[in-house]
């Protein structure tokens, strides 16, 4: 376990995090033993800001930041990069599938980045990235097999904590796994009895699957392209990510599109909190799923609110 992420480095992204991300408060979710963790609040709203900022200041003070970065992402791993870009007067570049929603597309684009678009696969946009860092001599900011990312995204399990010193069970939605891997890092450093689910939609189930079988395992894109919450598309769990899920998390469960979609109306009828899809997934899980989850009071992490507005209002 000596390549995992510490307690420490979560905390010390935690300090260089002040003032850039915000520090988002626990909403109770009416009559159910239910918070809702809302990063739908943060300025490119999702969580995505942490892991970006955080890998971005990693280096020593003083020393210089890179004069570019590359990152490639499904929409809002590319906002936050755009975002923290901008923060510290550099230039970006993203890689985005050409499916990605429109809303996060523009939104890179108005915080400056420049957008490439490529296929929908992990393969199209890896490559990508990677060849048009290395033309640049841009940094690669990975979505999330990057242990700065991973400490980043783990300061929402730090606020958790802080906030909850002993909830149940923290569920969390999955797609490539930094999240996850964070937060699971944080809560069971704090609260060992604390239990951690990951959350994601049955169309989209890799990362069940690798928790199962105990290694990560791929699902085909034009498999996971028939859920609707487009951040957790991603087709496999990274594997540093992976080896965190495998030390601290306890299980992993999927949702339904329709409790996905009851989930979305709920939260902003009951909490008055926009999620997109991916960002429904853990408090479905909660609402839905009950009988799966270990008992006692429930964190669920809404991980982002930037949803297309075609699904919110349908012609």
């Amino acid at each position: 376990m000596s390549d995992l992420v510490t307690l420490a480095e979560i905390e010390a992204a935690a300090r260089r995090l002040a003032g850039v991300a915000v520090r988002t408060p626990l909403v109770r979710y009416p009559d159910a033993p239910l918070w809702i963790k809302p990063e739908s609040l943060q300025p490119v709203g999702a969580f995505k800001l942490r892991g970006a900022y955080a890998a971005m200041t990693t280096a020593p003070l003083g020393s210089p930041l890179p004069k570019g970065v590359v990152a490639h992402s499904s929409g809002n791993h590319a906002q936050a990069v755009a975002y923290a870009a901008r923060e510290l007067g550099i230039r970006a570049v993203l890689v985005v599938p050409h499916d990605a929603p429109e809303v996060k597309v523009s939104e890179c684009v108005r915080l400056g980045a420049e957008v490439v678009l490529v296929e929908p696969t992990m393969e199209a946009r890896t490559e990508t990235a990677e060849r048009l860092a290395r033309a640049h001599g841009y940094e690669l900011i990975a979505p999330f097999d990057d242990r700065r990312v991973i400490a980043g995204q783990g300061t929402v399990g730090l606020e958790i904590m802080a906030d909850h010193p002993g909830p149940g069970v923290v569920l969390v939605p999955v797609g490539g796994g930094g999240l996850l891997a964070g937060t699971a890092t944080a809560v069971k450093n704090l609260h060992r009895d604390t239990r951690v689910v990951g959350v994601e939609p049955a169309l989209a189930a890799d990362a069940r699957d690798s928790f199962l079988l105990g290694r990560p395992v791929s699902w085909a894109a034009a498999e996971t392209r028939r859920t609707m919450a487009d951040a957790l598309r991603v087709g496999r769990v990274g594997d540093l990510p992976f080896r965190h899920i495998a030390a601290y998390v306890d299980d992993i469960v999927t949702v339904s599109e329709e409790e996905i979609r009851e989930a979305m109306r709920l939260l902003a009828v009951r909490t008055h909190l926009v999620a997109e899809p991916a960002g429904a997934v853990a408090a479905a899980a909660f609402l839905f799923r009950r009988d799966e989850l270990p008992p006692g009071e429930g964190v669920a992490v809404l991980s982002g609110g930037n949803v297309d507005p075609a699904l919110l209002f349908p012609a």
